[in-house]
């Protein structure tokens, strides 16, 4: 007696389709799990003949062999558990086989026979949409995030009973509050009103926020440069439709998403200086994504960025060049999307103190500090501001400004941004290729005088003369003008400089 029943694997962010059959037939007893299934997987055996029999079932006494096709396709993970045992309940006469074709499921079993949620459900459901199978049942935790996918039904169980009772048409559980369908992330109170004495440097993040471009701070310790970091998520425009879809996808199979329903709120990852290549970009035996990869349509902070790991500083050349990242394992390749704004933070040297006459450090220890800041990693930094010690008297004043007066000026310029990308694949300043940079950069006549000058001097790799070159298209749209002038260049050009000052302050 043969039955099938689809249901789907996670392959870096992709959903995969997978069928699973079940063959039982007269022998002795025996339960048999192939087609490239990982331990926990196989495993899995010992989950479904428990649930199975102490939800009331039969198990056959029979020689049972489940198949997972296609047999070239790695099999992760224990949300093969209830396809398994849906399967098997079909050899047995428990659940219609046709039901079967209408669903595809997906979910981990408890010994008593409970459905536990598993990561990617909403990946899940995209595959189960491309594939055509008009249903999916999936744990009743992860129904929300299922349904954001409107093409197929979603069913929500939380048992092996109430799966059963679906599949004969018995009964479908209620949907839960569509209300609780959004989840927004923690620590999103944080205000620039609480900052005293900074203006530079808040205009600076708003220009950040503005383009979507990366910044480094640097400065003396317990200035405000983690305080000012960590409020730049409060200026940045909300997540689009389709930013949020990707963002919970990817969240989801990460595990980190522990809401049921649409993020909708930009992710803030801020990793330990601890942390190695691989957990920072994305790896593993079995490739996951990384920070860098949760931090996609967010913020990456990365404060101390001295003290970072050279290989993990270094790793994230692609992805700030690219937007993406590719982790080859087994001669396959998943494709994680880094389309992030990295946002760092640093002393000036090992005592934070230099250049000034306080600094202790060592020439031995000022060399080694200034080679963990390699140049190839500086120069996909538009941005660096050195933040100052606030003076007395301004930390005793009403702040100068706020969030949602900053959020204003930098939702203004992203709508001049989106009416200018329009049918194009750039979301902001920041994502703007070669070709588009002729297209949308109009500059005045005497604008590229200062851009040239800097180039003779060498003061600008042909890469920083092009991200300059965004950064200037960003201070216009926040002026709220359609021709990049010299003043803008000037301003973005200085940016940049700040980049050579922190350097040479520590060399």
């Amino acid at each position: 007696m043969l039955a099938r029943v689809s249901t789907f694997t996670i392959d870096g962010l992709e959903p995969r389709h997978v069928t699973v059959e079940i063959d039982v037939r007269a022998g002795l007893p025996n339960f048999t799990i192939v087609g490239l299934a990982d331990r926990a997987v196989r495993e899995s055996r010992d989950r479904v003949h428990a649930a199975i029999l102490n939800s009331g079932f039969e198990f056959p006494q029979r020689r049972v062999t489940v198949n997972m096709a296609p047999a070239s396709l790695r099999k992760t993970g224990p949300g093969f558990d209830l396809a398994i045992a849906c399967a098997i309940l079909a050899v047995g006469g428990h659940v219609p086989a046709d039901a079967l074709e209408r669903y595809a499921v997906f979910g981990e079993l408890g010994l008593g026979g409970e459905i536990r949620p598993c990561r990617g459900a909403l990946a899940v459901a995209e595959g189960t949409a491309r594939a055509e199978i008009p249903g999916l049942i999936v744990p009743r935790e992860r129904v929300l995030e299922a349904a954001l996918v409107d093409e197929i039904d979603v069913v929500g169980a939380r048992s092996l009973i109430e799966v059963t009772e679906i599949l004969r048409g018995e009964e479908r559980p209620s949907p839960p509050e569509p209300d609780a369908a959004v989840v927004a992330l923690p620590g999103r109170q944080l205000d620039l009103a609480d900052v005293r004495g900074h203006a530079n440097v808040i205009e600076t993040l708003t220009i950040a926020a503005a383009g979507g471009h990366n910044l480094l701070m640097s400065g003396p310790p317990g200035v405000g440069k983690t305080m000012l970091a960590r409020r730049l998520p409060s200026i940045l425009p909300p997540l689009t439709k389709g930013e949020a879809l990707e963002v919970t996808r990817i969240h989801s199979i990460a595990g980190v998403h522990r809401g049921a329903g649409l993020v909708v709120e930009r992710p803030f990852c801020a990793p330990h200086h601890l942390i190695s290549a691989s957990a920072l970009v994305g790896g593993g035996t079995v490739p996951a994504p990384g920070e860098a990869s949760l931090a996609h349509h967010g913020v990456l902070f990365l404060d101390e960025l001295s003290e970072f790991p050279r290989s993990a500083l270094e790793a994230l050349r692609q992805p700030l060049e690219d937007g993406r990242v590719a982790i080859v394992r087994g001669q396959r390749t998943a494709i994680f999307p880094t389309r992030f704004m990295l946002v760092a933070a640093t002393n000036p040297c090992p005592c934070g103190h230099a250049p000034a006459r306080r600094c202790r450090c060592t020439e031995a220890e000022l060399s080694r500090h200034a080679r963990r800041l390699s140049g190839p990693l500086l120069d996909r930094i538009d941005l660096v501001v050195h933040v100052q010690r606030p003076a007395a008297e301004d930390l005793a004043r009403s702040p100068a400004t706020s969030s949602e007066l900053v959020r204003a000026r930098v939702l203004a310029a992203r709508e001049r941004q989106a009416a200018r990308f329009d049918g194009t694949a750039a979301l902001c300043n920041a994502h703007m290729d070669a070709r588009l940079l002729r297209r949308f950069i109009d500059l005045a006549d005497d604008a590229e005088l200062p851009l040239l000058d800097a180039y003779r001097r060498g003061d600008l790799s042909a890469r920083g003369r092009d991200r300059t070159l965004r950064v200037a298209r960003t201070i216009a749209d926040l002026a709220g003008q359609d021709h990049v002038e010299r003043e803008h260049v000037v301003a973005a050009l200085g940016y940049r400089h700040e980049a050579a000052d922190v350097v040479g302050a520590v060399a």
